[in-house]
């Protein structure tokens, strides 16, 4: 009998595997541990969503309803949409993977800005499309001037992360229009908005905005961030009926179970309660910014619920000063490191070993 294995695409071979946030371990030193790694929401689902959930799952022996139909009319009346504009998946990063499998194949290219949302590369490679990365400015801000001059005939979709995952830095209404104006009407711009509700700066536009009279741009938005139901994963898309119907096209059937259905609807239904806990992370990020400011440390403006610290060489060494200490980062290798928003405690962890390890340096 032969050795032999069954036939993958070669391609695999150098797609890079997603690296999810580590929880920190606990020790000695660090009794208690805490996850700052994942962007997560630290408060638990707001008033009748556990409930809601809870209800759907007596019932999780059927199969969810394919069209979410119930979330859709929600998200409908709630950004004043029409329904067929909208399409769910499993979370933003799965509709986002729907958008490319719809629009790029090989020899096509897609453009994002690097560093950004580290699914990007993977979720390009695996549909055989060419990534085209964009350096960020000095600053940790999209280029938008080089992303328009890297747009070619082969170019099929272009992603633009407001705020960027890692670095919290946005695009601006002015910049990003002129920006809009200059790509091709049947390249498609995916406003990538995960953590939409936690920007404060007013020359940031509402992506939701500027889809309506441009047919060739998306809107992406997630219930995983502000709305806390990471673990549901249901996200959703905002666009033309073309767009949209191909995203139905292209979803995995059933992807979004019954139980993220109904826990978005009573998420939806919340936002005063929602309103609240942003406006607290708000605050502990403004906080958290200007004592690592303090300290010494050049933290990029965010608008999102983290902050970015660029470390270069010294990525590694941070992470691993934080895990002693009781709190998981994300490090990005030879970049830098991003911190979640998370509890004040936890964010107190991750202060005094930015405040050692600045003496370090």
């Amino acid at each position: 009998m032969t050795d032999r294995t069954p036939k993958l695409r070669p391609a695999l071979e150098s797609i890079p595997t997603y690296k999810p946030g580590r929880p920190a371990a606990t020790g000695a030193d660090a009794p208690r541990a805490y996850k700052l790694s994942s962007n997560e929401n630290p408060y638990p689902p707001l008033p009748g969503v556990l409930e809601s959930a809870v209800s759907a799952a007596a019932s999780f022996n059927r199969y969810p309803d394919m069209a979410c139909s119930g979330l859709v009319a929600e998200l409908a009346e709630h950004f004043g949409v029409p329904a067929a504009h909208i399409a769910t998946g499993t979370g933003s990063v799965g509709v986002a993977q729907q958008l490319i499998q719809a629009t790029s194949g090989p020899g096509d290219e897609v453009i994002y800005a690097w560093r950004s949302f580290e699914a990007y590369p993977i979720i390009t490679q695996i549909s055989g499309a060419r990534s085209v990365q964009v350096p960020l400015t000095e600053g940790d801000v999209h280029d938008l001037d080089a992303m328009a001059a890297a747009i070619t005939d082969r170019t099929r979709l272009i992603f633009v992360c407001n705020p960027n995952n890692p670095t919290g830095t946005v695009v601006r209404r002015a910049e990003l229009e002129r920006f809009l104006d200059r790509v091709p009407a049947d390249v498609l711009v995916v406003l990538d908005e995960a953590y939409r509700e936690f920007i404060r700066d007013p020359e940031v536009p509402d992506g939701i905005e500027l889809y309506r009279d441009r047919p060739n741009v998306c809107v992406l938005r997630t219930f995983s961030k502000a709305y806390g139901l990471a673990g549901l994963r249901v996200g959703f898309a905002i666009a033309h009926e073309p767009v949209a119907a191909a995203l139905r096209k292209t979803a995995v059937p059933f992807g979004v179970t019954q139980l993220a259905q109904d826990a978005a609807v009573a998420s939806l239904r919340s936002e005063a309660a929602l309103l609240e806990r942003v406006e607290s992370l708000v605050a502990e990020r403004e906080r958290v910014a200007r004592e690592l400011a303090g300290q010494g440390w050049t933290v990029p403006e965010s608008q999102a619920n983290f902050v970015w610290l660029r470390l270069g060489e010294r990525t590694t060494d941070f992470a691993a000063a934080c895990e002693r200490a009781g709190v998981s980062v994300r490090p990005f290798a030879g970049e830098g490191v991003r911190i979640t928003i998370g509890e004040p405690e936890a964010n107190e962890v991750a202060l005094r070993v930015a405040e050692e390890f600045r003496k370090e340096l």
